[in-house]
């Protein structure tokens, strides 16, 4: 019986050494990525919420508004770097 314990504190140590190793071969994510990806996500939020209004806007002065902003949002989208993979 105290080798079945022994054998599993060993897999467990094993498995955990595998773990902590395959966390550090995984690619770093560089600070500039980070700060990337969060710009991005910023501006597809603020796209999806110009959108939602943009479809419930009934005044034209707000509506040209509006689309304007879509157009910087989408231009400022435009100037981010690609995200590599």
């Amino acid at each position: 019986m105290a080798r079945g314990w022994e054998s599993k504190g060993v897999e467990g140590q094993v498995q955990e050494r595998e773990t902590k190793e395959d966390r550090k071969n995984k690619k770093q994510v560089s600070q500039d990525q980070v700060e990337v990806r969060r710009q991005r996500g910023i501006l597809m939020l603020s796209r999806a919420r110009v959108e939602i209004q943009l479809q419930g806007a009934q005044a034209e002065r707000y509506r040209e508004q509006l689309t304007r902003a879509l157009a910087d949002i989408d231009s400022q989208l435009a100037k981010l770097p690609e995200e590599k993979k």
